[in-house]
């Protein structure tokens, strides 16, 4: 079986940032991009917690799905399987650089946000007590203030 592409890229030396993933092209025609939001390094820092990343799931799509300028190109925000950062699709071809400020503007939502969580009910959602709002919001002003308030171009960029 051939190897899909996001487990091409050296994890070993993948800093933490956001990278586009790969770029796809609907029936349609229209282009989405995958982004890889990566919150903590693969295999050299602990990942987050599933609860973490539950909550903070809760709140960037809430946040991306509500944002003026970009709901509508939205297509989907949601955690790795290996705990150590999130997926964004969005349409459109997009860079990095392009999505940069909405993630800055996403992290500072979530680090500052104080009250319940959206979709944390039993009506809303599958596995609503299993959040952790406080280690979401931590992890958020951790990637904020180390990544997303000034990076470098490891964390724009795929290492090659």
């Amino acid at each position: 079986m051939e190897k899909i592409a996001s487990f091409t890229i050296d994890h070993n030396r993948l800093s933490r940032g956001i990278f586009v993933s790969r770029r796809d092209k609907t029936p349609s025609g229209d282009m989405i991009t995958t982004f890889d939001i990566r919150l903590t390094e693969p295999n050299r820092q602990p990942p987050l917690t599933g609860e973490a990343l539950h909550a903070m799931e809760h709140l960037a799509a809430t946040f991306l799905r509500n944002h003026p300028q970009w709901k509508d190109k939205i297509v989907y925000w949601g955690p790795m399987g290996c705990l150590t950062g999130n997926y964004l699709l969005v349409q459109g071809e997009l860079t990095s650089d392009d999505i940069l400020p909405l993630m800055q503007e996403t992290f500072a939502f979530i680090r500052d946000f104080n009250g319940d969580i959206p979709g944390a009910t039993p009506k809303d959602c599958g596995n609503y007590s299993y959040m952790d709002l406080s280690a979401a919001k931590i992890a958020a002003a951790r990637f904020f203030d180390e990544i997303l308030a000034s990076p470098a171009h490891e964390n724009l960029n795929y290492p090659i």
